[in-house]
């Protein structure tokens, strides 16, 4: 479902429109229900979505985030979802008060990887594009961000080889505390 929730995001944006992760999700949702039978009543849409709030940080997430804040690295996130969806999961991993700014893509009413989405970042920020970096496990935000003006730092942490298709990376690692200490190194 996310996957479909992600294209037909993409898909209003390449069309110059917009609408909430939410909104695609629970028409997905619907959908689904309704081709397998099932009740796709609001109310049943409504308890399925809270799922996604309940998702938790892979393990190297708090460490590695620790490690670049004490390397001095301002850190925001930048979601295609709400911002509020990922809280929970931020707090239990003990990174909540780490973030400076956890930012979505409703204001500027482009899902990333638009150009719109991650300048929109740099604003917020108050800093210049090319002087932020994204860190993403999608090949497609890594390009997005980098033809954006960003570097981009791929977390391959599935071992699959980069898409030629895409920007190359300009770096990459296996997991966040790995990244944290290859740009320490640096």
């Amino acid at each position: 479902m996310v996957a479909a929730t992600l294209r037909d995001g993409f898909a209003l944006t390449a069309a110059g429109s917009y609408a909430a992760f939410r909104t695609i999700g629970s028409d997905l949702l619907r959908s689904m229900l309704v081709a397998e039978g099932l009740d796709a009543t609001d109310a049943t849409v409504k308890s399925v979505l809270p799922g996604f709030t309940e998702l938790h940080a892979h393990p190297d997430v708090a460490p590695g985030l620790m490690r670049l804040r004490e390397l001095g690295f301002r850190l925001v996130t930048l979601t295609n979802g709400a911002a509020a969806m990922s809280e929970q999961m931020f707090a239990e991993a003990g990174v909540l008060q780490l973030l400076e700014h956890r930012l979505d893509v409703e204001k500027p009413g482009r899902w990333k990887p638009h150009a719109t989405a991650y300048r929109y970042a740099a604003e917020v920020c108050k800093t210049q594009v090319d002087r932020m970096a994204l860190v993403a496990v999608h090949p497609w935000d890594i390009d997005g961000a980098r033809r954006a003006g960003m570097l981009g730092y791929y977390l391959d942490r599935r071992q699959t080889p980069y898409p030629q298709a895409f920007l190359a990376p300009d770096l990459t690692a296996p997991d966040l505390e790995s990244l944290a200490e290859t740009l320490a190194a640096s």
